[in-house]
């Protein structure tokens, strides 16, 4: 599998841009420097959804970057994406890794250090570990202390990014925990000028895990 690039991870939130402008913030934040992007889309019908994926796909290629897709295997495999990550209460990823195959890219959540090993375990390319803060996108999520991240960091073999609260003030608070990168949501996709916040986020997380 070709190596991925984690450093800057961008999960998207429709609600957050202003009307109209999801695709143009998306590729406003490539231009920035993001290196990774995640549809995740927790409304709208199965029509709608690959519609959404096959234009961000578009997008994502023009700049060389991958595509993943939140949950949605069906939708991933129809769109051509580049892989999909999961959440603890989707599918297994045991059986994920059976039906997308070994060079589709797979994400999965770990809250715990329980789910970090299992998720490895099952094939995992990578882990999203956290909510690491509270955060308006996930209200309900559960918080993961720095000391599981740094058990997680300590026993997994696989890139770890962290998201919950990813931004210019927490991220910084990580340097020397050996993250591969950082899922950042509302910092780029609620921001006035996301090519300018990527950026800035780049430069921030290349300083954290190096260039």
């Amino acid at each position: 599998m070709r190596k991925i690039d984690y450093r800057l991870y961008l999960v998207t939130d429709r609600k957050q841009p202003a009307p109209g402008t999801f695709e143009k913030v998306v590729e406003e934040a490539l231009k920035g420097g993001v290196t990774l992007v995640q549809l995740r889309e927790k409304e709208g019908d199965t029509g709608l959804l690959y519609e959404r994926a096959v234009k961000l796909k578009q997008i994502t290629k023009a700049y060389h970057v991958p595509l993943i897709i939140d949950d949605r295997i069906d939708i991933m495999m129809a769109a051509d994406a580049d892989g999909v990550h999961l959440g603890q209460s989707d599918m297994p990823a045991a059986l994920a890794r059976k039906l997308i195959g070994e060079d589709k890219i797979m994400g999965v959540s770990a809250g715990t250090l329980e789910e970090a090993v299992k998720a490895e375990k099952d094939g995992a390319d990578y882990l999203g570990v956290g909510a690491m803060f509270p955060t308006a996108t996930k209200k309900d999520a559960d918080i993961t202390t720095p000391e599981t991240l740094r058990k997680i960091m300590d026993t997994v073999h696989i890139p770890v990014v962290t998201i919950g609260g990813m931004n210019e003030r927490t991220i910084p608070l990580f340097k020397g925990y050996g993250l591969s990168g950082f899922a950042v949501v509302s910092a780029i996709m609620a921001s006035r000028e996301p090519e300018k916040a990527a950026k800035n986020l780049k430069r921030i997380i290349d300083d954290i895990v190096g260039r």
